[in-house]
């Protein structure tokens, strides 16, 4: 996976109706973390339980950039 060079890796983030973005450096990972650290992070971060995050998704972009997202309910 391609990272910036001389840009953080950012996760966007899609939480109670905010759009945040925060570097991952903030939150003391590194783009290697797996779903749950990131989601563990975030929690602290938004000042949650980690249920809150449990069902949300996340996509890992060509960019080294995350999006922390609801699941998509189609129908």
């Amino acid at each position: 996976m391609p990272q910036q060079l001389d840009r953080a890796t950012v996760v966007h983030v899609r939480f109670e109706g905010r759009s945040l973005d925060i570097d991952l450096d903030h939150l003391g990972l590194d783009p290697r973390a797996d779903d749950c650290e990131l989601k563990r992070a975030l929690a602290r971060h938004l000042e949650v339980g980690q249920d809150a995050l449990r069902d949300y998704v996340v996509d890992r972009h060509a960019t080294g950039n995350l999006t922390v997202r609801p699941e998509a309910v189609f129908g």
